[in-house]
């Protein structure tokens, strides 16, 4: 009888992961396989729902709508901050991104999505918020 991948379990597998376009974002289909610990935060817990009950040597192609992906892009998770409020030594990028830490001392990050000469527009969605995405797994062992 064939292992099924279950919550928890240690776990090589290749996988792809690309808009619903089909825009490739990763794959380790052309390289090494990858090996990760379920539950650990190695992978996103929604790619890594659907990975439970897949049979070792299974090969899968899920669609996700953004909600069951990273979920719908929240307007009120953008922010337009004056480059003087930037953690200091900031140099912000039009696409890239500005680490903030939290006055707890959690690290989160926001994408720079317009910048002038006196503010930025920081955005804290996941990248792939409102985006469906394509995952295309193959599981190769249970560890």
């Amino acid at each position: 009888m064939s292992e099924t991948v279950s919550a928890g379990n240690l776990i090589t597998l290749h996988y792809r992961v690309a808009t619903g376009d089909d825009t490739e974002l990763i794959s380790t289909f052309e390289s090494s396989p990858a090996t990760l610990q379920l539950g650990s935060g190695e992978l996103a817990p929604p790619l890594e729902h659907c990975l439970i009950g897949i049979t070792v040597g299974e090969r899968h192609v899920f669609l996700l709508e953004a909600e069951q992906a990273f979920g719908n892009h929240n307007p009120q998770l953008t922010q337009r901050m004056a480059r003087s409020a930037l953690p200091p030594d900031t140099k912000p990028e039009l696409h890239g991104l500005i680490e903030f830490v939290a006055p707890g001392g959690e690290k989160f990050t926001g994408i720079v999505r317009e910048l002038d000469d006196e503010a930025v527009l920081v955005d804290f969605n996941h990248p792939l918020a409102g985006k469906s995405v394509r995952f295309e797994v193959e599981i190769i062992g249970i560890l």
